[in-house]
């Protein structure tokens, strides 16, 4: 089994730098939706992260050995891998097409929950009672989220349900990517496997992409679509490096809140520049559900920790008075 470093605060600081990353690219993403397509901002990310991430394995001579694809069990597992993440990042942004980055990001929080399922139904892992508590508290913070909202939701179909929606879905599938991932840590490492889902979105998106505005775009539009590119590459290398100094389940329970930090920077932008984006209005039950959320993502994550350790220290204190 893999073991930390232990260096506590370098994995702290990484978790955040993630956090705050993924926090900011909804911002960005909802403002480039308005220039260009789903499937051309995908195609870009997926090419410039494959073209970094290749470099980076040919350097050090860890480029993935395809022929390990020819195995039946690999080749299925990385079909659902490619399916899920592609569907996810076309999804997700097409789901922000109808919605605001605030709502986008605390909805796709139902990601790592359905993992979480995800991972009781197929690895048979045992669901944890304050597991179940975090499940419950996000679910009923969603509720609360769109307490203003929620039966116009349900009731009339409207863009706002179709961004739910598709956020949703896009939640499931990155559930299914993240399950198959981690069967195929057994062939490849973390970056192999990156390196090949990138690949495959490149070529799965680059035919279908509208490079026309591309022409047009001013210097902001070209910073953020940059930023949106460096941030699947950097965000994620600093997520990967985490787990090497600090516990999963604690870096887990770090980007619980980065819904808060999505919400932070739209408002401080709607703040500082009121024409450029609008923030949503969020009344106390709305703050109060975002909150719920973030909690019970991580109680969801810190669970299997806290039972850990309180075994662990059963176990000394029988230690103790044996000796």
């Amino acid at each position: 089994m893999h073991q930390t470093t232990g260096k506590s605060l370098v994995g702290l600081l990484l978790a955040l730098t993630t956090a705050i990353l993924w926090g900011m690219l909804p911002i960005a993403l909802k403002v480039l939706l308005d220039v260009l397509t789903a499937n051309t901002i995908t195609a870009i990310r997926f090419l410039v992260a494959a073209v970094m991430v290749g470099i980076w394995l040919g350097v050090a001579g860890k480029l993935p050995q395809i022929a390990s694809l020819a195995k039946a069990n690999v080749k299925t597992l990385m079909f659902i891998a490619v399916a899920g993440l592609l569907s996810n990042y076309i999804m997700y942004l097409s789901g922000l097409n109808y919605l605001t980055a605030e709502t986008g990001q605390v909805v796709i929080q139902l990601a790592p929950f359905l993992m979480m399922i995800g991972g009781v139904v197929v690895f048979k892992e045992r669901l944890l009672l304050w597991q179940q508590v975090g499940a419950l508290l996000l679910v009923i913070g969603l509720l609360l989220f769109f307490n203003e909202r929620l039966v116009q939701l349900i009731t009339q179909a409207s863009n706002e349900t179709v961004g739910v929606l598709l956020i949703i879905a896009a939640a499931i599938t990155w559930a299914a990517y993240a399950l198959a991932q981690k069967q195929l840590l057994v062939h490849y490492s973390s970056k192999q496997i990156m390196y090949l889902l990138y690949a495959a979105g490149s070529i799965a998106f680059l035919p279908v992409a509208d490079y026309a505005p591309l022409l047009t775009m001013s210097v902001l539009q070209w910073s953020l679509l940059i930023f949106c590119c460096l941030n699947t590459v950097v965000a994620y290398g600093a997520f990967a490096e985490a787990l090497h100094h600090w516990e999963a389940s604690k870096v887990s329970a770090v980007l619980a809140i980065t819904p808060l930090f999505t919400i932070f920077f739209a408002q401080l932008l709607g703040w500082l520049y009121p024409g450029f984006l609008a923030p949503q209005a969020l009344n106390i039950w709305s703050w109060l559900g975002a909150a719920l959320v973030v909690l019970g993502s991580a109680l969801t994550a810190l669970a299997p920790q806290f039972v850990e350790y309180r075994a662990a220290r059963k176990v000394r204190k029988l230690q103790r008075d044996v000796f």
